[in-house]
């Protein structure tokens, strides 16, 4: 993102509105923006982020004397992207122009901002809750459910997840580094303000029923913000799946003649745990940053593994020539060969870029 040189006269607060054919409630949130701007002399400026609408939206906007930008990528997420890169103020502060949320609470967010936290969202399940604001099963099944694993994964304690009524800092958004264009930007920008250990405050909020037609599509787009979620916790998504499956493989083949069910779970959980070590060298040498990465090469490096896979390989083979036992011999000769190949590619990901 190309930083903007700021002048006296330079907003303090952003206030970013991703639209996309919002033409029935649109007007009303703007005035209620202007409104709530004035009334607490913000040094403001509002940027609406259009996405490719199809009825009156922009013209409505244009009237209302505001910032109106275009982002011809279709999504969420470069809606929000444009309007950040698009945005002065050093505040900033996000939410739908659909009439579902309460401008008004734009003084408590900036307020947060203000007392040194990085990273404010809404809570609307703590607030008031218009009747039919909320699908019934956005709300007692979607959005309580992809919290909870948000909060499981991550060890963060935020509880309404997908609330789309967020701020945060410049600085914040710098060290973000947010990429995606759909609607799983929503747990991007949460997943890497908790994984950078920034300051994050949750405001009770109010929701209410929106006015026009909901873009959202419950299952696809819970689909995406779970898939998200599990590619940023390899320790959920390979390890512990992984660490289960050898487990029982081995307990098999330790009490029963080996077979090839218990040959098949000890090389897939293997391999689950081998996936695991890729993700998360790569999630720290690009996504986060932590010690451990030396640590793990301090002790395990390519060599170490060269030589506990050959001797895998090794023991494996000889067990099979001298016992004739095919399925354990070949078990650990595999698991020798997965050592030594996936030694190469976790020295390929450890690779430091400046």
């Amino acid at each position: 993102m190309i930083e903007k040189k700021r002048s006296a006269d330079s907003p303090q607060v952003s206030i970013v509105l991703p639209c996309l054919n919002e033409e029935q409630a649109i007007a009303s949130c703007l005035e209620q923006i202007v409104s709530i701007v004035n009334r607490n002399n913000l040094k403001a400026e509002i940027i609406v982020v259009d996405n490719g609408s199809t009825d009156s939206s922009c013209k409505i906007a244009l009237g209302k004397k505001v910032r109106l930008i275009h982002e011809k990528l279709a999504g969420y997420g470069a809606a929000c992207l444009k309007g950040f890169e698009a945005a002065q103020g050093n505040l900033l502060f996000l939410a739908d122009c659909d009439g579902s949320y309460d401008f008004g609470e734009i003084p408590r967010f900036i307020e947060e901002l203000e007392n040194g936290y990085d990273f404010v969202i809404g809570d609307r399940f703590k607030g008031k809750m218009e009747k039919g604001a909320m699908p019934w099963i956005h709300r007692y099944i979607g959005n309580p459910i992809l919290s909870g694993i948000f909060r499981l994964f991550f060890n963060a304690s935020i509880h309404d997840a997908h609330c789309g009524m967020r701020a945060l800092t410049k600085e914040a958004l710098k060290k973000l580094k947010l990429k995606t264009s759909g609607m799983e930007f929503a747990s991007e920008m949460l997943i890497k303000a908790v994984k950078s250990k920034m300051k994050i405050k949750e405001l009770n909020i109010n929701y209410y029923k929106r006015r026009g037609q909901s873009k959202l599509k419950s299952f696809v787009d819970g689909w995406r913000h779970l898939r998200f979620m599990l590619l940023y916790s390899p320790l959920f998504l390979f390890f512990v799946p992984g660490l289960t499956l050898f487990i029982i493989g081995c307990i098999l083949m330790a009490r029963m003649h080996p077979g090839l069910l218990a040959s098949l779970l000890v090389i897939t959980g293997y391999q689950l745990i081998i996936f695991s070590l890729f993700a998360k060298i790569y999630a720290i040498n690009h996504l986060e940053d932590e010690p451990v990465l030396d640590n793990f090469y301090k002790y395990i490096n390519i060599e170490k593994a060269i030589i506990a896979g050959v001797l895998m390989m090794s023991v494996g083979i000889g067990i099979y020539l001298k016992t004739k036992n095919s399925i354990l011999g070949m078990t650990l000769a595999t698991i020798g060969i997965q050592t030594v190949s996936s030694s190469f590619m976790l020295s390929i990901l450890g690779i430091k870029e400046k």
